[in-house]
């Protein structure tokens, strides 16, 4: 692990990554500071009318900024379908991100904050700078999910997600991927796992007799956390790891293909951590596109989806669909579907059309 100026640069398999951190604010910039004592409505006048405010004492200060802005928001996006709520977070996002704390010497500087180990490990050249409230609340769970580790039923073990790392939080496509490893009669030398996240559906292909994995991933958080974990569990003899997008400059010609895309379209440009949630329009085309030359003539592609798209009404196209309709490449095996489990009562948002949906398997072949 080396330090540069701009963060943390990894060595893993002879090449360099940088990990993907918040950005810090590190130039002078005018705020409005806030105490407890202040009305938070006169924060959230002030974040809407676009400047930044400053938590000055109690971390709680800033949740209840938060809060109120919350109540502002939705008096002014109350529409409850999935497009309503897509804006709703969009415009309190916006708003939000100019909530600010300090951060000296790896700490919170406001008082009754949590320790968050990420604020050393992720800005070590930093003495001092400034993070946008909802940033640091995103880190905190973070933490609080690397440390405890998350239990994936499947594997019968725990995963510990490096930062910025998409992982698992509904687990019914793994579910299916499982039962499908589990009737597959093929070769299992080796198999490419396209965009590999925390790492599930390799270490299920592992569980299920594979040989050898090559997982890329255009995240390079995701590259540095399962080099950790692939450290702790004694796996670099099994899985590959190749930071790039797609197939990146994997080379390997296998009899199985396994993706996990995002399930929705984006409406707009994405990054971060949106981008295991929303994909361009580009996405799949090319990924049918590479398939076909990285798959042996006997192999097969898993694909992992969902129909939430149609039954929110955010896309009538089916991508896998057009795929088969019209690429020439590729013909359907198989096709299995599992219908969700309910919204928890717990959650704030109205997921009214989860009694809909259904995760979906698709099993092709070269035509």
């Amino acid at each position: 692990m080396l330090k540069n100026e701009s963060g943390l640069v990894f060595e893993i398999s002879g090449r360099e990554i940088e990990a993907d951190r918040p950005e810090p604010i590190i130039q002078n910039i005018d705020v409005v500071p806030y105490k407890r004592r202040m009305d938070p409505q006169i924060a959230v006048e002030a974040l809407v009318d676009g400047y930044y405010v400053l938590v000055v004492d109690f971390y709680s200060s800033g949740l209840a900024v938060l809060r109120e802005l919350k109540r502002y928001v939705k008096s002014k996006y109350s529409d409850q379908s999935f497009q309503g709520q897509r804006d709703f977070r969009s415009v309190y996002r916006k708003f939000s991100h100019r909530l600010l704390l300090v951060v000296s010497n790896n700490k919170l500087v406001v008082r009754k904050a949590p320790e968050i180990g990420w604020l050393k490990i992720l800005y070590p050249e930093l003495d001092e700078f400034l993070l946008p409230f909802p940033q640091v609340q995103g880190l905190n769970s973070s933490w609080q999910w690397y440390e405890k580790g998350i239990y994936i039923k499947v594997l019968d073990r725990e995963i510990h997600p490096f930062f910025g790392t998409y992982f698992p939080t509904r687990f019914e496509h793994l579910k299916l991927f499982d039962n499908w490893l589990k009737q597959y009669k093929g070769e299992k030398k080796s198999a490419i796992d396209i965009g590999i996240g925390s790492g599930v559906l390799s270490y299920q292909m592992l569980k299920h007799g594979f040989g050898k994995v090559c997982g890329t991933d255009s995240n390079p958080n995701s590259i540095i956390g399962l080099n950790e974990d692939m450290n702790r569990n004694k796996l670099h003899s099994k899985i590959d790891l190749i930071y790039g997008d797609l197939f990146a400059n994997c080379n390997l010609k296998t009899e199985l293909i396994v993706f996990n895309p995002p399930w929705l379209p984006a409406s707009n440009n994405i990054e971060g951590l949106d981008k295991a949630i929303y994909y361009d329009a580009n996405l799949f085309p090319h990924f049918f596109a590479e398939a076909e030359k990285h798959l042996n003539a006997e192999g097969r592609v898993v694909i992992l989806f969902s129909n939430l798209a149609q039954i929110t009404k955010v896309s009538e196209s089916h991508p896998i669909e057009a795929e088969l309709s019209d690429g020439g490449r590729f013909k359907k095996e198989l096709f299995m579907q599992k219908k969700v489990s309910q919204a928890s009562k717990n959650t704030q948002r109205n997921q009214s059309w989860r009694s809909s949906e259904m995760v979906e398997l698709w099993v092709l072949k070269n035509r």
